[in-house]
């Protein structure tokens, strides 16, 4: 028989528990791609091996998210030391601001089409991290993922969701001959309808680049065929991108900054992402008195720290080769003292640009042997530029929507640039020793849910499960804020009368999808993934 259920109903709270293990973990926001990192560490490969097969599988059972065209962000901990991989890619040597202006955007960089595309920097990323890193052949890490492209793999309930939130966004843009190719790629019914939960899609122009990829070193990608098929779909379609502009580019290896934070060490990645406005509201933070943590003083303490941190972050995070002030001044506790001083009982209105919550996807990883690895890989919005590669299932990112048109700002666009990024991932050291690594997607809300999770951590002492399961709270412009609705009611009220401007929202969607491992000192390994996504812990 065929038993038949409601599979998009979920009427009655569960609980997860937190998981332990001791010879690896995976820790993903889709199972099955979990699942496949963690057959890479059975199979003999390291926490690295594991990260770049779990990226690259979820490109195919998370394509709302991410995809063959987006970048990505890893900190590696091995060998008692952290390395930061920066995957940004930069505008391509034609698109300036005459061009955009030429589109007909002034004011703000488009979301969707050519303009907001930059060269994809996460094949590359894959490439350097298992040359420098990786231990099993590069090719295997891709055979899961082309096993589902080809073979077929059931949609899970929230990229069933998001999936028809992209159709829906991109549907006024079915017109244009550069997006026109992404329907026939992931509109699987030609109908507008996206796959439902459980119904089993398949890829099969993914499977193809994969195959290419996996055999070329990712080569292909910027120096061969794929190049070449990507710069001729541009120059049909109206777009940017040159031979030169993807020759030119590799993932580029950088120093990871921290602070310290009550004893803890917490790691993010220097700009063009936007991890030290993290760091800059924990500084702020640190020099205050915080009490008890499901109050209304301490939600409001956390929230006036964030926004004080983004109105520096968004003014002055960029390429860091255009960067005007050093993130050492952003990171000094004499520059957090000052910040600190304009917190009072009330809540502030600091100027910045609205914050929005975008598509990304957050996996981290643990061996037996000590390695572990933070990795965040993302379009941007949605499916992001909504161009996808004809025959071969390349989905560009729409990373460029990170730059500004204004002049007088840092990340003025600029050919050759690097945008500033919204994907963080983290990771938590003490005295020198790895604690592991966490992260929370979704553009703007990421700072705030690494600040809450550090928080639950370190202050109140949650374990991991519980510091990603707490209620959130989201600054989302001037005095307004979102809370999730299992904040208690006193709590609202107490924000409401400090002059904060309240929504309480029912979906929970929009604070964020975390994941974190921390190990202690007998090298047991304590994973968790919030209900926020489909993820799970995949341990051995």
């Amino acid at each position: 028989m065929n038993f038949t259920f409601n599979a998009q109903e979920y009427k009655y709270a569960s609980r997860r528990r937190v998981v332990h293990a001791k010879r690896g973990m995976v820790c993903t926001s889709q199972p099955l791609a979990a699942q496949a990192g963690l057959t890479i560490l059975q199979q003999g490969g390291n926490a690295i091996d594991a990260a770049i097969a779990t990226a690259i599988c979820q490109t195919i059972v998370e394509p709302t998210n991410n995809g063959l065209g987006s970048d990505c962000f890893a900190l590696v901990w091995t060998g008692g030391k952290l390395h930061g991989l920066n995957g940004s890619g930069y505008a391509p040597q034609r698109l300036t601001p005459e061009a955009v202006a030429a589109s007909g955007a002034t004011e703000k960089m488009p979301l969707r089409g050519w303009e907001a595309v930059t060269v994809p920097g996460a094949p590359s990323a894959w490439a350097e991290l298992h040359k420098r890193f990786g231990r099993l052949p590069f090719a295997k890490l891709f055979e899961p993922a082309i096993y589902y492209a080809e073979q077929g793999y059931p949609v899970s309930p929230i990229v069933a969701r998001f999936w028809q939130e992209g159709i829906d966004a991109l549907t006024p843009y079915k017109d244009n001959p550069a997006i026109a190719p992404w329907f026939a790629t992931f509109d699987v019914h030609g109908n507008g309808v996206a796959p439902k939960t459980g119904e089993l899609v398949t890829l099969p122009d993914h499977a193809k680049t994969l195959r290419i990829l996996a055999d070329s070193y990712c080569e292909s990608y910027y120096r061969g065929e794929l190049a070449q098929r990507l710069v001729e779909f541009s120059d049909k379609t109206g777009g940017y991108l040159s031979l030169e502009d993807l020759a030119d580019y590799r993932a580029e290896w950088v120093e990871p900054v921290h602070i310290n934070y009550h004893g803890y060490d917490v790691w993010e990645m220097p700009p063009n992402g936007h991890g030290i406005t993290a760091l800059m509201a924990l500084n702020i933070l640190k020099g205050m008195e915080i009490g008890a943590k499901d109050t209304g003083d301490t939600f409001h303490k956390q929230i006036e720290a964030m926004k004080l941190a983004f109105a520096d972050g968004m003014h002055y995070i960029a390429d860091p080769r255009y960067m005007q002030t050093r993130v050492e001044e952003l990171l000094s506790d004499a520059y957090a003292a000052q910040r600190r001083a304009l917190i009072g009982e009330t809540a502030l209105e600091p100027t910045h640009g609205k914050p929005f919550c975008g598509g990304t996807v957050y996996l981290c990883t643990a061996d037996g042997e000590g390695n572990m690895v933070s990795f965040i890989q993302s379009n941007y919005k949605d499916f992001g530029s909504g161009i996808v590669l004809p025959g071969y299932g390349i989905n560009l990112n729409d990373r460029g929507a990170g730059f500004s048109l204004n002049p007088e700002l840092d990340d003025y666009l600029a050919p050759r640039k690097k945008p500033y990024h919204t994907i963080i991932p983290g990771f938590l050291t003490h005295e020198g020793e790895a604690v592991g690594p966490f992260g929370v997607m979704g553009a703007y809300m990421q700072p705030q849910g690494h600040v809450q999770v550090i928080m639950n951590t370190v202050d109140w002492l949650l374990n991991p499960q519980t510091a990603l399961d707490a209620p959130r709270w989201q600054w989302i412009a001037g005095k307004e804020i979102w809370l999730e609705s299992s904040v208690a009611p006193e709590i609202v009220e107490d924000l409401r009368r400090r002059g904060h401007e309240v929504r309480v929202l029912e979906d929970d969607t929009t604070f964020g999808r975390g994941e974190i491992i921390w190990r202690d000192s007998n090298g047991v390994l304590a994973g968790a993934t919030e209900p926020r996504a489909d993820g799970v812990v995949a341990a051995w």
